[in-house]
């Protein structure tokens, strides 16, 4: 939101009217702004709040939580922010929501669009911003593409969050209990690039941008594909989960598995855990995501560390075997009874116990891949 009326400075064509009063705002931002909002500003904060039928207070707190700024008692809000307000107090009237509750709708999807928001438009303006004439400026080009773009992309935002609603609503009915829908157990892994911050000071901004979208890229199409949830990236960092342990280790494997195939890309290293979680607003908290953090800081290069919980997940899935002598045991004695010898699809291998700061003690294990298994 913005502190200033904006008159009526544009016609509907996006040109400006020279007539029209100078407020002090770019007239491209005014623009920009009415055609996406599809309104013009009519209301101060005090007038949207008796419109919706809130409280000032209560008005400030959703305004806030959905990330924008005080603004005071300028005339900057339209039609669309009064029947928001009113929505989200109605749902509080309704009870269907706490009114902690509404806040926290109101900054979870705040913060989720305002990320989506800026992405979208350092993409487009990147790659879709060929002047159509010589001396045309990347702000003169931003309207026609944004009034061209608009709709589909509502279209297609609304779409997708259905589908990642019935996905989550998927799994909350699956939960064996009521309280495995807020913590649940579930297996947590960290990916790290290794030697990033060495990076940071060789690379140029544009380089490393590219290699960090590269990255990004890769981890979530993998973790995506093979079954877990990205919960977040930090630039040389993703944080996913899954509900299965096999699933979890075989992203994290092929994590490594294909930036080590890529030359462009630093060596990494994942760190897994397997344990109760705490989940808040898309994010995931506890000790099994803080043990899945160290065990990533002390993995070696190109290497899979995990939690001894994760391991005896992948012993009791059949997964993997408890020790390799266990496994040419069963091999051995399904070779003389004439039968199929057990397969697992990975292997664990016992690292040195070490002590980690706020976990105590930890055993490591060693996490690979069977010869032989896809």
């Amino acid at each position: 939101m913005t502190v200033d009326d904006t008159g009526s400075g544009a016609g509907g064509d996006g040109r400006v009217d020279p007539h029209a009063p100078d407020t002090g705002e770019d007239p491209l931002a005014l623009r920009l702004e009415q055609l996406i909002l599809g309104a013009e500003r009519r209301y101060t904060p005090f007038q949207a709040a008796r419109s919706a039928g809130v409280s000032m207070e209560l008005a400030s707190r959703f305004w806030r939580a959905m990330g924008f700024a005080d603004i005071g008692q300028a005339k900057a809000l339209t039609e669309a922010d009064v029947l928001a307000l009113r929505r989200l107090a109605g749902l509080v009237e309704a009870g269907l929501l706490s009114e902690a509750m509404a806040v926290q709708v109101a900054r979870s999807t705040g913060q989720t669009t305002a990320r989506l928001a800026e992405w979208q438009m350092d993409s487009f303006l990147e790659g879709l911003t060929e002047p159509p004439e010589p001396g045309m400026t990347r702000t003169e080009v931003t309207y026609p593409i944004v009034e061209l773009l608009l709709p589909e992309l509502e279209e297609f935002l609304v779409y997708v969050w259905r589908r990642q609603l019935a996905a989550s609503a998927g799994r909350v009915v699956q939960s064996a209990d009521d309280e495995e829908m807020v913590d649940r157990r579930l297996a947590v892994g960290f990916a790290d690039l290794v030697g990033f911050t060495r990076l940071t000071r060789r690379m140029e901004e544009e380089e490393l941008g590219e290699l960090v979208e590269a990255f990004e890229t890769t981890a979530a199409d993998l973790v995506a594909a093979r079954g877990g949830r990205l919960i977040k990236t930090l630039g040389d960092e993703v944080l996913y989960v899954a509900d299965d342990a096999g699933i979890a280790a075989d992203i994290a494997l092929r994590l490594v598995e294909t930036l080590a195939n890529d030359e462009t890309m630093p060596e990494l290293r994942v760190g897994m855990a397997f344990g109760t979680v705490t989940t808040r607003m898309g994010d995931v908290f506890g000790t099994t995501v803080n043990l899945a953090s160290r065990l990533t800081s002390i993995a070696p290069k190109d290497t899979v560390l995990v939690d001894s919980a994760f391991a005896e997940e992948l012993t009791r899935t059949g997964e993997a075997p408890v020790s390799e002598a266990e496994a040419a045991e069963a091999a051995a004695a399904a070779e003389k009874e004439g039968e199929e010898p057990p397969t697992y699809r990975f292997a664990l291998q016992p690292m040195w116990q070490r002590p980690v700061r706020g976990l105590g003690v930890i055993e490591p294990w060693l996490l690979n891949r069977r010869d032989g298994q896809p």
